[in-house]
């Protein structure tokens, strides 16, 4: 499925951006603000991310460097007014796959984002890392340095969830939604008793990370230096 994530926060800009995706064929969901698609983010997968530079709560290959140290591999182009060769190094060295500078055609973006989407999925992480934790989603697993634990399918659902993450926090429906769907019925307990598990799983093999509660906000990894 070729739907796509625009992060842009000029109304206009978006409508425009908007209207040539439909005409292409490609779905596009729209975030103005990174707080936004990072939750969008925890829930969903996107085939390519098309960031603005200049977002009112922060740089845009800032939050694109956030998903590089992450692990996720997601291809992302970058929209910018800024066109100096070194700003454009700039964005690469971030981790951005393309630098689309404005003013710039719809037939280009369109073009460009295409060529995104035909990349073959295997550049995409398969086993996530956060720190020096490595879930393995086909042994069902996690691993720290050479030492791996077991997890049972809905306690995979829920690491993986918290690795791509990379530390900022996952609400706790988010979390019961990927360990057991949005419409199976869950006992109130069901997340708390696997976050149990986990913790003393990520103990086991020598984890400096930990899940960290956050009341009312949901759940994080944490270094456990830092984790309350």
């Amino acid at each position: 499925m070729n739907r796509i994530a625009l992060l842009e926060d000029h109304r206009r800009m978006t409508e425009f951006i908007g209207r040539a995706f439909e005409a292409a064929g490609i779905e596009v969901d729209t975030y103005t603000r990174i707080s936004e698609a990072k939750g969008a983010l925890r829930l969903m997968r996107y085939s390519t991310l098309v960031v603005d530079r200049g977002l009112p709560d922060g740089d845009g290959l800032d939050f694109i460097r956030e998903l590089r140290r992450g692990g996720d591999a997601t291809p992302c182009l970058v929209l910018t007014a800024r066109d100096a060769v070194h700003d454009r190094i700039q964005g690469l060295e971030h981790g951005a796959d393309d630098y689309l500078v404005k003013p710039f055609s719809m037939e280009e973006l369109v073009a460009r984002v295409r060529a995104l989407l035909r990349r073959p999925p295997v550049l995409q992480t398969l086993e996530p890392v956060y720190g020096t934790l490595r879930v393995v989603p086909e042994q069902g697993i996690m691993k720290c340095g050479d030492e791996s634990v077991n997890l049972a399918p809905a306690e995979l659902q829920i690491m993986l969830t918290l690795v791509k993450a990379a530390g900022r926090t996952v609400r706790r429906t988010a979390l019961e939604g990927a360990a057991w769907g949005l419409d199976n019925p869950v006992t109130p307990n069901a997340l708390d008793v696997a976050l149990f598990r986990m913790r003393k799983k990520l103990a086991a093999i020598g984890s400096n990370l930990q899940i960290a509660t956050f009341r009312g906000l949901g759940h994080a990894l944490r270094d456990s230096t830092d984790a309350p």
